[in-house]
């Protein structure tokens, strides 16, 4: 049944392609499901998110995050924890289950994964500084009160940078779970090719790989450990309109960092405009996609269709400085390092 699937974005419910799929035949599953929050659960609608602010009826400009419901996250778990049951059958023994997140309901989807049988091993962090802050003043519920001019002035003043407990969030965590390998990590491995990390993966200025990631210069310290290409223009597509599209750069770190043979599939049950598959293919790995929304569809296979292995160069210069390609060894990049010395006569 695989053969159908293999190399395919797949239209549909993840809830009943992957019933499809065959036990023991995944190396890797990244995927970047609904998170949950207001409208975008599992019944995600592209032009209902697109209008989000619509339903957020107490304040009719809020972003989405902003609106607080303790059931999200029971529904989360509820429907996560199906999901996760599935995964875990077709993933190999030892095969990795990167899943990104809110930091929110992140509680919710891990325990969800945890209950359904697989070892916690780590939590990456995406970690940004540009987001939009959520924390509300107060001044319009003072308006609203029954109060006098006078004292509404003084409330204000009072609590003045007094605002909703919604700080501004600059990260996405990313849990990394592990299906219980056999026997021991080698016999796994020489078993089924997956369950240990590629630590010749290297981040930033050729470090050695950590669970903490950014796209962004953030400052000289963080760059060196943590830096990954920065996403190009020409990467999302100017066709792309999905809401959430994640760096290819991730994915292509997080691919490469749990895989070593080009047999290897990588599942996306959510794959949304295709990043994750995009990567795979980048990277010479099988994979498998799957998503409800036929226009994300659409656009995953346009991204793929222009896609080729990478053959780019090992590192880019930028602000004086080196930044690694992701995933090269050590070896080429001192000898690029070297030849543009040489060109640059220093």
């Amino acid at each position: 049944m695989n053969s159908e699937l293999m190399n395919k974005i797949v239209l549909g419910e993840a809830e009943s392609i992957l019933p499809k799929i065959e036990d023991n035949s995944i190396d890797l599953v990244l995927t970047d499901p609904p998170y949950f929050l207001d409208k975008m659960d599992d019944k995600w609608d592209n032009d209902k998110v697109s209008k989000i602010t619509d339903y957020c009826h107490t304040i009719k400009s809020l972003p989405p995050g902003m609106k607080f419901n303790k059931e999200q996250g029971k529904r989360f778990y509820k429907w996560y924890f199906k999901i996760s049951k599935e995964l875990y059958r077709v993933l190999k023994p030892g095969g990795f289950f990167f899943s990104f997140s809110s930091p929110r309901l992140y509680h919710r989807m891990v325990s969800a994964i945890d209950d359904v049988g697989f070892l916690i091993r780590d939590c990456f962090i995406w970690l940004y500084t540009q987001n939009q802050p959520k924390a509300m003043s107060l001044n319009h519920f003072i308006d609203k009160l029954d109060y006098d001019n006078e004292t509404k002035i003084e409330l204000k003043e009072r609590l003045n940078g007094w605002k909703t407990p919604q700080i501004k969030s600059c990260f996405e965590p990313i849990v990394m779970a592990q299906k219980k390998y056999e026997r021991t990590f080698l016999n796994n491995m020489l078993k089924y090719n997956v369950g240990l990390l590629n630590t010749n993966v290297k981040i930033g200025e050729d470090m050695f790989p950590s669970n903490v990631m950014t796209t962004q210069r953030i400052h000289e310290i963080t760059n060196k450990c943590f830096l990954l290409p920065k996403p190009t223009k020409e990467e999302k597509g100017e066709f792309n309109i999905h809401k959430t599209v994640k760096p290819l750069a991730i994915c292509e770190y997080i691919i490469k960092l749990t895989t070593c043979s080009e047999d290897a599939v990588v599942l996306d049950p959510f794959v949304g405009s295709g990043t994750t598959s995009v990567a795979a293919k980048k990277l010479g790995r099988k994979f498998i996609g799957i998503d409800t929304n036929l226009e994300y569809v659409e656009i995953a296979l346009k991204r793929l269709e222009n896609i080729e292995r990478e053959t780019v160069s090992y590192y880019e210069t930028k602000n004086n400085g080196i930044q690694l390609r992701v995933l090269e060894a050590k070896s080429k990049y001192l000898r690029k390092r070297k030849q543009t010395s040489v060109r640059s006569g220093k």
